[in-house]
């Protein structure tokens, strides 16, 4: 059930009452349901836990990527922070699922010429105009000189601060993550990496099919960054189909070495996970960076 403070903030701001509040199972950071207002139906996302700023930043992000139209995305309806009895919460439209009478394959081949389409929208720099968050964890976005650089100070060194903090990051797991800070200039081509628009934490949760057989982004980690990012991540837990890859590769062919980079980019979303859930991911940071660095 929807909170009763929530509740009354979310009639105010839609003019009308809320009926239903039925939960949205999925997600394990906040609590989501569905709920109508005045005949339509909505989607929310709420927490008093949300670290400040939590939402307005995935509301941002997911204005970002509408803009750029490759991709749909669920449209932002209403948004606020933590106040009194009201937890923080996110609205956005109602996405009904299902793949029309497209087959999955072709569900998935337009995925992947939009995910290189929307790839194609480039910024001035890498980083984005304000900080976000990777899950629940803080994820800063600072512009930094080259994208070397940025990989280096904006995403490995802040999870390895965190790690520290959190006891998760013996010395030599931190000998071996500083060595592969160190190597990134030479491991990295900053005159081949444009900073495209990325969703920043594209796994098979963050995406669902609507009814008209097309993909759907959600839950957005947004910033300009090398492309590669959001391929690595997608792999990472099993990966997509192989006629999305197929579709994007031939949409947006990737540079040379990509399969070389690939374990490169997957340690940040790795070290990630070892801040949110624990030492059962240390054991990969540690493959992961030794691969780069020796043991």
């Amino acid at each position: 059930m929807i909170p009763a403070a929530l509740r009354e903030v979310l009639e105010d701001r839609l003019g009308g009452r809320v009926e239903g509040g039925h939960p949205v199972y999925g997600g394990d950071i906040n609590r989501a349901a569905s709920f109508a207002v005045n005949g339509t139906r909505y989607f929310i996302k709420y927490s008093y836990q949300a670290p400040p700023a939590m939402f307005s930043a995935e509301a941002a992000g997911l204005r970002l990527l509408a803009q750029a139209g490759a991709v749909r995305v669920p449209t932002v309806i209403a948004q606020g922070e933590a106040e009194g009895a009201c937890p923080a919460y996110l609205v956005l439209e109602w996405i009904e699922t299902g793949e029309g009478r497209r087959s999955h394959d072709a569900v998935m081949e337009d995925f992947g010429a939009r995910l290189a389409a929307l790839h194609r929208h480039t910024g001035p720099h890498y980083g984005l105009d304000h900080d976000n968050f990777i899950g629940r964890l803080p994820q800063p976005n600072q512009p930094a000189p080259s994208w070397s650089a940025f990989y280096r100070d904006r995403r490995i060194r802040p999870q390895m601060a965190l790690a520290r903090e959190r006891g998760l990051l013996p010395r030599r797991r931190e000998d071996r993550l500083t060595r592969v800070m160190d190597r990134l200039p030479d491991l990295l081509d900053d005159d081949a990496v444009q900073p495209a628009l990325l969703h920043g934490d594209l796994w098979g949760g963050n995406y669902l099919i609507d009814e008209r057989g097309e993909a759907v982004l959600i839950d957005p980690a947004v910033y300009y960054g090398h492309r590669e990012m959001d391929l690595a991540m997608s792999e990472l837990f099993g990966g997509f189909s192989r006629r999305f890859y197929d579709a994007y590769h031939a949409a947006y062919p990737l540079d040379p070495g990509y399969e070389d980079r690939r374990a490169l980019y997957q340690l940040y979303y790795i070290l990630a996970h070892l801040n949110l859930f624990g030492e059962s991911y240390g054991g990969r940071v540690d493959s992961l960076a030794a691969r780069y660095v020796g043991r």
